[in-house]
């Protein structure tokens, strides 16, 4: 190989390392699209969502909550999660909801007990998350 196409191939692959530095893949992975409408309105519906993520669950719960209109820091936290998520909690603020609680039969790490919820407003999921019955101190997003 000719010095004139080493030096091509070494300017070549250093602009592509230069791309894919400064243009990483920022796509964000099993994350409903904005403004997504999850219909949570039946039974079936529910546990379907929890499903198509993978989660097998059984409904122990449910009661109805009104959703803070001003966030304390650990609900912030949730609210985030939502955001990540692409759920609109943000936008039910000061509305009343129910939230289902269930009891997840497929995941149970360290031998813990694992409990999901769906927070529905409208007949439309607004939160969702995965956490240990311990008091939540392992919490992970449905998606």
């Amino acid at each position: 190989m000719s010095k004139k196409k080493m030096i091509v191939l070494v300017i070549a692959a250093l602009l592509l390392a230069i791309v894919i530095f400064i243009f990483p893949d920022n796509k964000k992975e099993d994350v409903i699209p904005l403004g997504a409408h999850v219909d949570a309105s039946t039974v079936g519906r529910r546990i379907d969502y929890f499903a198509s993520h993978g989660w097998d669950v059984e409904e122990i719960a449910e009661k109805r909550i009104t959703i803070p209109i001003n966030y304390n820091q650990g609900y912030e936290q949730y609210v985030r999660l939502q955001d990540k998520q692409g759920l609109p909690l943000r936008e039910y603020a000061g509305r009343s909801a129910k939230l289902y609680v269930y009891d997840v039969k497929n995941y149970s790490p360290e031998s813990r007990k694992m409990l999901a919820e769906l927070l529905v407003c409208d007949d439309t999921a607004i939160a969702s998350m995965v956490y240990s019955e311990d008091g939540g101190n392992l919490r992970l997003a449905v998606t």
